[in-house]
């Protein structure tokens, strides 16, 4: 969806997606797919382990050497799902000045209705005002928010991702430049 002629926020190269089986011109970013099947076969294990150790008598149990056959193909699986994942966010392009396009116009409606309401309009009339402004052609987005909670379009937290990211050992540069971009 992220990546649709209607929407376009994003790109990667050819090589790293695939084409559609019936749209010429869709792109499928398959990795990803591909990824979250494999992160949930891998959140699946912690079962087949559990199974491995139910109706265990005392004493030494040789068939717990069949834990071999799940746990240590998992940190393989995880670490290749990661290594990919790194690969596709190295080599994001993500659009850049998204919300001068005038398809984008209504995003910060919402925004409107609540800057109106904070100066003291109720909410049913700030609704209906928005509303019509842009039912008449008449609305003229502001493009500046002032949430301020955790986690919100106003305080993403940016540098506290940024820390974990790079604690991780993973290389995401190229990923932080492409947000850097995107704010710029």
């Amino acid at each position: 969806m992220y990546m649709n002629q209607h929407f376009g926020f994003i790109h990667f190269p050819d090589e790293l997606t695939t084409g559609s089986s019936i749209m010429p011109h869709k792109k499928n970013p398959d990795v990803f797919e591909l990824i979250r099947a494999k992160t949930n076969q891998i959140q699946g294990y912690p079962q087949s382990i559990m199974m491995l150790l139910t109706n265990l008598s005392t004493g030494y149990h040789r068939d717990l050497q069949l834990l071999k056959e799940t746990i240590f193909p998992a940190f393989g699986q995880l670490n290749d799902s990661l290594k990919i994942a790194q690969l596709m966010l190295e080599n994001i392009s993500v659009k850049k000045n998204l919300l001068d396009d005038d398809f984008y116009a209504y995003l910060f409606s919402v925004e409107e209705v609540n800057r109106l309401v904070l100066e003291g309009m109720p909410f049913r009339d700030a609704y209906k005002k928005v509303g019509m402004d842009i039912e008449n052609k008449d609305f003229t987005p502001g493009t500046h928010v002032k949430h301020t909670h955790e986690g919100s379009i106003g305080n993403l937290c940016l540098e506290e991702i940024k820390q974990k990211m790079l604690a991780s050992g993973i290389d995401f540069s190229k990923a932080l430049q492409a947000e850097k971009e995107l704010w710029a």
